[in-house]
């Protein structure tokens, strides 16, 4: 089985191919942007894996939330691929890639969603991928405030190193703390493989960008089941 997977959600983008377990990946040049590289880094990583988009099982992307214009691109170019192969999509989160790559039980994500914001949510991770528990938010730093002990649970992201006052607050409650974690394609493709052998796909035609600002988001599956938009 072959799943490709593409993640733009920051500026630290890139693609990678999962192929019965073993993991290539292929991150996006610096300084450059995403919508110019990630297609042509699509095409290295395939040919040096010896394969094609038509002998993919399916594609994943990070959906998000994440930068608009990179969740774009990453949506776009699955969505293009996608069509053109007649493959699934998969869709998968910014912040539960970044709980599963944490390796902690308990995990809160945080991604510095800038405009003085924090994309915040709280997983457990299960044996196949994280369990979401609540809701993903955007919130100010200032709103981020956990009422419970924090031991055994472990917070990561960038937004640590943006709010260091939040860091502050979590380390007092007991958290542990990852500052560098951040979404990466070989999680995203991890992620997806349970899916895809669950049948959680979309239609490349509905796929879109979850976007969390001004709304409370609503999870990967309760999206699916109102019609299977991403």
């Amino acid at each position: 089985m072959q799943i490709l997977a593409l993640e733009t959600s920051t500026e630290h983008g890139g693609c990678a191919l999962w192929r019965d377990g073993v993991v290539l990946e292929s991150a996006c040049p610096d300084g450059r942007s995403h919508s110019e590289t990630l297609l042509p880094l699509v095409r290295e990583l395939l040919a040096r894996a010896g394969t094609t988009v038509n002998a993919l099982d399916g594609i994943a992307f990070g959906v998000g939330p994440g930068a608009f214009t990179g969740l774009r691109v990453a949506c776009g170019a699955a969505q293009g691929l996608a069509l053109a192969a007649d493959l699934p999509l998969l869709p998968v989160t910014s912040l539960e890639c970044m709980a599963a790559a944490s390796g902690g039980s308990q995990v809160l994500s945080l991604l510095d969603a800038r405009m003085g914001e924090v994309y915040a949510a709280a997983y457990r991770n299960a044996d196949t991928s994280p369990v979401l528990i609540d809701e993903i938010r955007v919130i100010p730093p200032a709103e981020l405030v956990w009422q419970e002990s924090g031991a055994g649970w472990l917070a990561c992201g960038n937004a640590l190193a943006a709010y260091p006052a939040v860091a502050e607050r979590l380390l007092s409650a007991g958290f542990a703390l990852q500052a560098d974690v951040l979404p990466q394609a070989a999680w995203v493709a991890r992620l997806a493989v349970p899916r895809l052998l669950a049948g959680e796909v979309i239609d490349p035609a509905l796929a879109a960008p979850l976007y969390v600002r001004d709304k409370v988001a609503k999870t990967v599956a309760e999206r699916l089941r109102e019609g299977g938009r991403a």
